[in-house]
């Protein structure tokens, strides 16, 4: 009897140790393991490369990781991009943005298996907040007249170039297509942003259109204005230099007006140095440290932190799909003298011996 007894209570006490450790399986977890999250996968892992045309034209032969040379499309492609942004001018001076020109690229960049993101200017050169000129050809014309050229103009880009992503206008803080698309005139503004969106929706309605605006400050006013058009995307341009230095501010905002809109956001715009000295005698946008953040010095190890520190607070933002940067090629490759240089040199992603940087591997 002692004996069986024992044999019971060893029977009874790991059978208890048994079930304790099972406790809390199921037929979904059976090892009691918890399922591990899938990291936030970003949409858009961005670059702007506007000037690519002139840089192939000018012969200038740019290097790889391994000192060998490579072009810009295939370097990048290679890092992890997946979305190639472009400039597109309705009649520019030279062929550079150009519809033709950028037709043809964008076919290229979708033959590597990167997608293509327009930034329509609507403009016959550069569009932001200080300037929106429209298109000379569109000068003195009536305003339903101008309603349709944006309608034609906006269903040739999408039915010939068929662009994954298309900004309506370009940092169109103050409105786009002067005067009658000022935003001192918001509801000729909205008129004529309804009319490109439209456009673009009746062409393919797989496009995705976005409204981009230059910082965060009044953003949301702005996207609160325009909450009644059915584009897709918000996109916020940052720069340091004028966008302000506070990221806990700028992610706070980001949070906010996509939260407020209910729309994905995406940083359009950002760039950083990875110098302060130059390579060609043209004045650089940046130049000294009270234009950028204390927390990244002007280092090719900066320019990458920064990079992958943009990328860390816009996976943090709920609605938050990515970033794109912009001006990664624009070297100096026309000569060295005041005129013809790049003022964007030492923000680009390839060194002043043309040789990709580190910052290509943020990325990954």
């Amino acid at each position: 009897i002692f004996i069986l007894n024992n044999f019971l209570y060893f029977f009874t006490f790991i059978f208890l140790i048994s079930c304790s450790r099972n406790e809390g399986n199921s037929i979904e977890n059976p090892q009691n393991q918890e399922t591990p999250q899938n990291p936030k996968i970003l949409e858009i892992k961005g670059a702007d490369l506007s000037f690519l045309p002139e840089l192939r034209q000018s012969g200038v032969q740019l290097l790889n990781s391994e000192n060998q040379t490579e072009d810009a499309l295939l370097t990048l492609k290679k890092a992890g991009v997946n979305v190639i942004r472009l400039r597109l001018w309705k009649n520019p001076a030279t062929p550079n943005s150009s519809f033709e020109t950028l037709k043809n690229l964008a076919q290229e960049i979708k033959s590597k298996g990167m997608k293509v993101l327009l930034s329509v200017h609507y403009s016959d050169s550069w569009a932001d907040p200080s300037q929106q000129k429209k298109p000379q050809k569109w000068d003195h014309i009536s305003f339903a007249s101008l309603q349709d050229s944006v309608a034609i103009y906006t269903r040739k880009i999408v039915t010939e170039i068929n662009p994954e992503y298309i900004q309506i206008g370009n940092e169109i803080n103050s409105g786009f297509l002067f005067p009658e698309g000022s935003i001192q005139n918001l509801s000729q503004m909205k008129t004529l942003l309804n009319v490109g969106i439209s456009a673009v929706k009746s062409t393919n309605a797989n496009t995705k259109v976005i409204l981009h605006f230059a910082g965060f400050q009044n953003a949301n006013s702005f996207f609160t204005n325009v909450a009644d058009l059915n584009y897709d995307i918000i996109g916020i341009s940052y720069y340091p230099n004028w966008h302000g230095k506070s990221l806990i501010e700028l992610q706070q905002n980001l949070e906010q007006i996509s939260n407020s809109q209910n729309k994905p956001i995406f940083i359009a715009e950002t760039a950083y140095p990875f110098t302060m000295s130059w390579n060609d005698q043209t004045h650089n946008v940046i130049g000294n440290s009270s234009q950028i953040l204390s927390e990244f010095s002007a280092t090719e190890t900066g320019q990458k932190n920064y990079l992958l520190k943009m990328k860390e607070l816009i996976t943090a933002v709920p609605k938050g799909i990515g970033f794109c940067y912009w001006g990664s090629e624009w070297v100096s490759y026309k000569g060295q003298n005041a005129t013809d240089g790049s003022s964007w040199e030492n923000q680009a992603f390839w060194g002043f011996n043309h040789k990709i940087l580190p910052v290509s591997e943020a990325y990954k």
